[in-house]
């Protein structure tokens, strides 16, 4: 892989990274208290350790620094890396409701408001929720009309007066207020973390199992299980078959497709499609937990095995699924002109580039400044 080339075969393909990231890791955002600092601590080593490590061939170019990861929380970065070092066209910022762990969240949305301000068309934003707000109900309406979000995401598990707190999204008395709010207001995406637990906290929280009982008590609000397959694949495929209005977002499972694991990757993929769900799996790399150009181009070149396919009745991945996968299906739920869309951002100036750049190069910009 080179550092520079062009964006070709990809260049017909749109792209949309359906979460990414801007993290704020830094010790002055560790919320105080013991045992607050060793969970942020234990946390924010992790987040780097998959960065760093995950990254194909080992290459160290593919990852950020330590302390330049911490502070990722950089508009500039993020557009840098999404639209001009990959093949992505738009994202979705996820900002994140850890309050009791790191002071703004961890990845604060104002990061994402910035990033669509200056490339409206490129950046969507998925708002963060906290049932533990005291004010909860009235920050949706907050980010719904004055942030303009195109969805929620939920966190399973925070801290909460130094506790571990967790609630589950079926629970009448917690979430469906908040549910009923996004409902209201006309919010459809409703998206949760699940499968990965936020550092030395339980792990039961993380289970799927209660989004079942979210899609049936609200079935036209669309539910989107983020790092979906990493943990409990068998349940939320049989989700995916049992209700047409729950999802799948790749973040942290499309980190399988390096060369270690690519079966992993197969048995994850191919078990969301043989139960279905063809039409309702969303990319997504994470960004800036791992920088999307490989990821995305190991993705376009990858196939089910064969022995996969005849073994376990995998379908075969064709190039129309992938286009699905890649950016149709998040874009078609979300109700975006795919074309009219595209016609739009060729002319910025990230559609203009003919070849992409080499990867984080605002880090390296600014650290020759510095």
């Amino acid at each position: 892989m080179q550092d520079a080339q062009p964006r070709w075969p990809l260049d017909d393909v749109f792209v949309i990274d359906s979460t990414v990231h801007g993290y704020n890791t830094t010790l002055e955002n560790h919320v105080d208290g013991i045992f607050k600092e060793r969970v942020a601590i234990q946390l924010s080593d992790t987040l780097y350790a998959g960065h760093s490590k995950l990254i194909p061939d080992g290459d160290p170019k593919w990852a950020l620094s330590r302390e330049r990861f911490r502070h990722a929380a950089d508009p500039d970065l993020m557009a840098q890396a999404l639209f001009a070092e990959s093949q992505t066209d738009v994202c979705i910022y996820h900002g994140t409701p850890l309050y009791g762990i790191y002071r703004d969240g961890g990845s604060p949305l104002s990061v994402g408001r910035a990033m669509r301000e200056r490339y409206p068309d490129r950046v969507a934003l998925y708002g963060p929720v906290s049932p533990w707000q005291p004010d909860a109900l009235d920050l949706i309406d907050q980010l719904v009309e004055e942030d303009k979000v195109v969805g929620l995401k939920f966190y399973p598990m925070d801290l909460v007066d130094g506790e571990v707190k967790s609630y589950r999204l079926d629970d009448p008395e917690i979430a469906f207020p908040l549910l009923e709010k996004a409902r209201k207001l006309g919010v459809k995406m409703i998206a949760t973390h699940k499968a990965i637990p936020q550092g030395q906290v339980p792990s039961e929280p993380f289970a799927p199992f209660d989004v079942a009982g979210a899609a049936t008590a609200f079935p036209d609000l669309t539910f989107e299980v983020v790092h979906g397959g990493i943990a409990f694949l068998e349940e939320t495929a049989w989700q995916m078959q049992r209700f047409p209005n729950v999802t799948v977002n790749l973040e942290g499972s499309s980190a399988y497709l390096l060369q270690r694991s690519p079966r992993r990757f197969a048995e994850l993929l191919g078990s969301l499609l043989v139960w279905g769900g063809e039409d309702r799996i969303f990319w997504a790399t994470g960004c800036v937990a791992h920088h999307p150009r490989p990821f995305i181009e190991l993705f376009w070149d990858f196939q089910i095995p064969d022995d996969m396919c005849e073994g376990f009745g995998y379908p075969k991945l064709t190039e129309a699924m992938k286009r699905q996968i890649l950016g149709l299906n998040h874009a078609r739920f979300l109700g975006w002109n795919v074309a009219a869309l595209r016609q739009r951002l060729a002319g910025d100036e990230f559609g203009r580039l003919a070849a992409l750049a080499p990867p984080w190069s605002q880090a390296a910009q600014q650290e020759r400044a510095a």
